[in-house]
């Protein structure tokens, strides 16, 4: 089964994506199940994971409402402020639609690089695992100590990394120590996952398979591919390119693997780490 493990969908009208804003006007319209599905067709994509694109919990039922008029939407990772003081509630509550794989803060627009760290956040994250949860850690480099201690305090919080914490390579920057050694120290948690997704948004125009191969390389030698999954930042993408052009890319950077291990890359990982159903 291919996996989509990271797109978005969002209606303008709606008035809950402030964050679309000039700088980004390119994605400033409407992106429905509609519009991705030929996508998914062509390239023979069986499930997407839906993922959060507001911080508001209208968004959570705006994409339940979406996955029950699109079935290959095996997933759902929710909005949720987990330091606010119902957030336990909230939380007994999203798990109660089996749609709902996990909860997802905007932790790199918070300026405390250590807001998931504190006691009243630390103690709803230990509440996920139980209600058959996992957390979406969309995080830049300057998060990375703070998640390493993250998980280290819940061990069986199943973690999952979007964009590969979103590497500074901006138009073909190298690779920074920071990022290398913390992706490194971050794999060294069993229960911890990485998305090879939003990586052509990172380097902008001019990308490519072989500008992006070393941080995927560095993400197989740390995480192996049971522990990694590709997701299309879609349409976020479409900021710097297009759903062709990224799955082809992709296909491209793990050509040199195995069957088994590109199976994984392509959705296993995702769907064992989502417990989406196997099946085609």
């Amino acid at each position: 089964m291919i996996v989509d493990a990271h797109q978005h969908f969002w209606q303008i009208d709606r008035g809950m994506h402030g964050w679309i804003d000039d700088s980004i006007s390119g994605i400033r319209r409407d992106y429905l199940p509609k519009h991705l599905a030929p996508y998914l067709a062509h390239f023979g994509i069986d499930k997407t994971i839906l993922v959060q694109a507001a911080e508001d919990l209208a968004d959570n039922s705006f994409m339940d409402g979406l996955a029950q008029n699109a079935d290959f939407i095996g997933g759902i990772v929710a909005w949720l402020d987990l330091s606010a003081s119902n957030a336990a509630d909230i939380l007994h509550d999203l798990a109660q639609n089996p749609l709902i794989k996990g909860v997802r803060p905007v932790l790199q627009g918070i300026e405390d690089s250590t807001w998931i760290l504190q006691p009243a956040v630390l103690d709803n994250l230990r509440l996920l695992p139980g209600n058959g949860l996992r957390f979406d850690a969309l995080v830049q480099p300057r998060h990375l100590t703070a998640i390493d201690t993250l998980a280290t305090s819940i061990p069986d919080l199943p973690i999952v990394i979007d964009h590969a914490a979103k590497p500074v390579i901006r138009g073909g920057t190298a690779l920074d120590r920071d990022w290398l050694d913390g992706m490194a120290r971050l794999a060294h948690h069993p229960q911890m996952h990485c998305k090879i997704s939003g990586l052509a948004t990172e380097f902008g125009p001019g990308w490519s398979a072989e500008s992006l191969r070393p941080v995927v390389q560095h993400l197989l030698e740390c995480f192996g591919p049971a522990r990694l999954m590709w997701g299309s930042d879609w349409p976020v993408l479409e900021l710097d390119g297009s759903y062709p052009q990224w799955f082809t890319c992709l296909k491209t950077m793990i050509a040199d693997l195995n069957t088994a291990e590109q199976a994984d890359i392509l959705g296993g990982t995702a769907t064992r780490f989502y417990g989406l159903a196997s099946e085609r």
